[in-house]
């Protein structure tokens, strides 16, 4: 059985610092989302997702740095860099075109003195989880559909299952009494 993955964060000197302790998933990227959407509305524009202990990471969460990507973009200013990206990870951000979007570090560049204070800055992210399946499934389609806004061979590849979402979200609106 897989270990749970935590998420990490905590500010280092200007910059607002994630690390992904295991797998990103669906079960831990809501989280992840309210803690970058916490500190952009705060004002952070510099955010790092360190993924030196992520072994992959799935559509859903792919799709949440993407959404925390635009949102700096539209913004007007910042920057999401991804670091110690392992060889899959890295293929599964490019292939996806997500490396027009986050500002990937292939050498091992960027951020050198926030790299040093990490560790100790850093602590489990006090952030939630889904309250319910409905929102749940939202911030997936809302993962998926951010994937699929970034080029139209993403949208061929993620339509079925925005559209299985879209329509289960539908149904569950639906059946709930007025």
């Amino acid at each position: 059985m897989t270990p749970p993955a935590h998420i990490l964060v905590g500010t280092v000197g200007r910059v607002f610092w994630m690390r992904v302790d295991g797998r990103g998933t669906f079960q831990n990227s809501l989280q992840a989302k309210k803690a970058l959407q916490r500190v952009i509305a705060q004002g952070t524009t510099n955010l790092v997702v360190d993924l030196e202990r992520c072994p992959m990471m799935d559509s859903t969460f792919l799709g949440m740095l993407t959404g925390a990507a635009l949102n700096l973009r539209e913004a007007g200013s910042g920057s999401l860099s991804v670091l110690n990206a392992n060889q899959r990870n890295l293929q599964l951000l490019t292939s996806l075109g997500l490396d027009h979007i986050l500002e990937l570090d292939r050498d091992g560049k960027l951020w050198l003195d926030e790299r040093k204070q990490a560790c100790d800055a850093l602590q489990h992210c006090g952030e939630s989880s889904a309250e319910c399946k409905e929102v749940q499934t939202q911030h997936v389609l809302a993962a998926h559909q951010a994937l699929a806004d970034v080029s139209d061979a993403n949208e061929c590849r993620f339509h079925d299952v925005i559209e299985f979402l879209a329509k289960e979200l539908e149904a569950s609106t639906a059946t709930v009494p007025a």
